[in-house]
């Protein structure tokens, strides 16, 4: 048995079992042997019955007084109950479908059971917990894992199979350099997977963690580093010879660059005259100007004659962008073209062709841009706007239709900037943290219920002054599980409560024809209120609008919350948020708090990640990270600056990872980031 080796040569594993673990993207048996616990039960010790406290997991051990089962063919859950004393008090155990097991059990029989304590009819009572009869070679008493599974594979068979590949952990051999174990004081990574599978003390589990932690984000940071690394080896990019290129375009803007954009600007005119291409994160809050920066670095392009290019995550950010664009080059002769999927095809080979001529000088899009026909005749910079909807290999897709061209990155989602040096280990970051004169704060305004009648009646005085209003719900459609607002049955009150108004809906749901079709009369002023789900989260510029209500809002996460409430004040009114919640949770009356008190992007986010740890902000392959498997990219902050140096070491000796003490880690690297890195193995 090796670790290559796929998981259906372990005993039992057939095919529909293979069909279960493909979903939890296990295949070989190394994924298995990585696939870490959640967290520990410590059954080493049984609690006496009459001990245990309600809501709370015990492990009990006592001898079965009663067995009543309702057995009955014509019922689907065969409601098995026992009565288990161990002479201190009774517990009831309860199985909802007893009919595979209640032969198992005989009065008199000693067993344990481990499970969640409730009460019934003020009785003590255990429903399906995990059972064991006295003498079972199965009841271990110990720190028992907990897995994450899914239907079809039980805990206690996820146990059993990693029993069975338990051996294979006394072949991993030590692959760190010896100084960065010692330095680190690392247990060698035998110890560290055995003890994470099978512990035998707390401390041993966090000896292990923390050298598996180490190890993940050690090859997560290499990896980084050696893109960032990569690039800035490549001799010669797209490097512009005139400093002043950009002056023209910057004395025809109707207003003057903030602090925060100047700085951000001589940034990006000091890689642009380098001979290195330009790789940077430009981060900056809704409306602090980040798209202005980019203009002026697609101007400095074109005067020196190379095309730019944008891609946008939605077709409506990218019709707006190109508007925009438009807009602002034409006086200066420049043409600026639109590539997106609903195009019609004689329009989508028109722009191709004109594109690959070098007719088009400026090219905005979606996801289209990286499809292999579109080619460009002298690509010299790549732009990518809201960058965490887009992964690392979607951005190299597109500047691999250049010849090294430079890559500019923008988001309007904060990050706490030390997490992001660490993070965006490819590219170097500039933070627009100034908003442009004159724009006003949102007023966030929090209330429950009872204040809705009075919300709403704002809201009224606003429509009557010509001001138009989103009302942002959870729920597309109302849910017999979930206590929330819908958009629907919003959208149904509000055409009554505001009938002398037009009032729309919009939600993920609908086509994306409908969808930008709502939202551009919206824009254009043709509807007053428009009630949506977070399908506006990143959507068009509507000046005009100056309230958001958010309904549910302990529903949202901060981060999201933020960037809602990001959709108004983008004119010269005062703008108004109102966040409506009856929710009693601590963490939701903190975040409206925190919401209330301060506009700044990364105040929220800093706030965000100390209350919710890294899912709000990091969604499920955001940014194009890797997915961790033990490793938290915010709990564990402080190692990962310890592996940031790390990695910095390794790669100033060996930039290539060529030397044979780097070959595992290089292959980790390889598949932890797939073709998204360009390592010769």
């Amino acid at each position: 048995m090796n670790l290559d080796d796929r998981i259906d040569t372990l005993k039992g594993i057939g095919p529909k079992k293979l069909k279960n673990f493909e979903r939890l993207n296990i295949t070989t048996i190394e994924d298995l042997l990585y696939h870490f616990p959640r967290k520990y039960e410590d059954r080493r010790n049984t609690t006496l019955i009459k001990e245990v406290e309600i809501g709370n997991d015990y492990l009990v051990e006592g001898i079965i007084l009663s067995k009543r089962y309702d057995g009955s063919p014509y019922k689907k859950n065969n409601l098995l109950r026992l009565l288990v004393t161990d002479d201190t008090d009774i517990i009831e155990v309860v199985f909802f479908n007893g009919k595979y097991i209640v032969g198992y059990f005989n009065i008199g029989e000693k067993f344990s059971f481990y499970g969640r304590v409730s009460e019934n009819k003020d009785r003590k009572q255990m429903a399906h917990p995990e059972f064991y009869k006295k003498g079972d070679p199965n009841d271990v008493r110990a720190i028992i894992p907990v897995y994450p599974v899914t239907e079809g594979i039980s805990q206690k068979e996820m146990r059993k199979w990693q029993h069975q590949i338990r051996s294979l952990t006394q072949n991993l051999k030590e692959w760190l350099p010896p100084d960065i174990v010692k330095r680190n004081r690392l247990a060698d990574p035998s110890f560290a997977i055995d003890n994470i599978h099978f512990p035998k003390e707390k401390k041993s589990i966090l000896q292990g963690k923390y050298r598996l932690i180490f190890e993940e984000l050690l090859v997560l940071e290499t990896g980084l580093l050696f893109m960032k690394k990569q690039d800035m080896e490549v001799n010669e990019g797209v490097q512009l010879k005139n400093p002043d290129s950009g002056g023209e375009f910057i004395k025809s803007l109707p207003f003057v660059l903030t602090k925060g954009q100047q700085e951000t600007f001589k940034s990006i005119k000091k890689d642009l005259l380098s001979s290195k291409p330009m790789n940077r994160l430009v981060q900056g809050d809704v409306g602090s100007g980040k798209t202005v920066i980019a203009e002026i670095a697609m101007f400095m392009m074109h005067k020196e004659g190379y095309q730019s290019v944008m891609m946008a995550p939605t077709e409506l950010l990218a019709k707006q962008h190109f508007k925009s664009l438009k807009n602002d080059f034409e006086k200066f002769g420049i043409r600026t073209g639109i590539l997106c999927s609903s195009m019609k095809a004689a329009e989508k080979r028109k722009t191709i062709e004109d594109l690959k001529l070098g007719k088009i000088h400026i090219l905005v899009g979606t996801h289209a841009l990286i499809e292999p026909n579109v080619l460009f005749k002298n690509l010299g910079l790549v732009i990518t706007d809201e960058q965490h909807r887009f992964g690392v290999n979607q951005r190299m897709k597109l500047s691999n239709k250049g010849n090294n061209p430079n890559i500019l990155v923008m988001t309007a989602t904060p990050i706490p900037r030390t997490l992001a040096v660490i993070l965006y280990g490819d590219l170097d970051i500039s933070i627009i943290d100034t908003m442009p004169e004159g724009r006003k704060k949102v007023k966030t305004v929090s209330g429950n219920t009872k204040d809705r009648n009075k919300i709403y009646s704002f809201v009224k005085k606003q429509l009557k002054e010509h001001k138009q209003a989103y009302v942002v719900a959870p729920l597309i459609e109302e849910s017999d599980k979930i206590n929330a607002k819908s958009a629907e049955e919003l959208y149904e009150e509000l055409k009554v409560k505001f009938k002398e108004y037009n009032v729309a809906l919009v939600h993920g749901a609908m086509k994306q024809e409908e969808k930008d079709t709502i939202m551009e009369a919206f824009s254009l002023g043709n509807i007053d209120v428009l009630v949506s789900t977070v399908v506006i989260e990143v959507g068009i510029n509507v000046p005009n609008a100056t309230t958001m209500v958010i309904e549910n809002c302990e529903r949202f996460g901060l981060a999201q919350l933020h960037q809602l409430r990001g959709r108004v004040g983008r004119g010269g009114d005062q703008s108004y948020c109102f966040l409506i919640s009856d929710s009693e949770s601590k963490l939701s009356k903190k975040r409206i708090e925190t919401m209330c008190k301060t506009n700044s992007g990364f105040i929220i986010a800093e706030e965000d990640l100390l209350q919710r740890g890294p899912g709000e902000i990091f969604g499920t392959r955001q940014h194009g990270l890797p997915e961790m498997h033990i490793a938290d990219l915010v709990r564990h902050v402080n190692i990962l600056e310890k592996v940031k140096t790390e990695a910095e070491l390794i790669l100033k000796e060996d930039i290539n990872l060529s030397s044979k003490s780097n070959l595992i880690l290089k292959k980790k690297i390889k598949k932890m980031f797939g073709e998204e890195i360009r390592l010769q193995l």
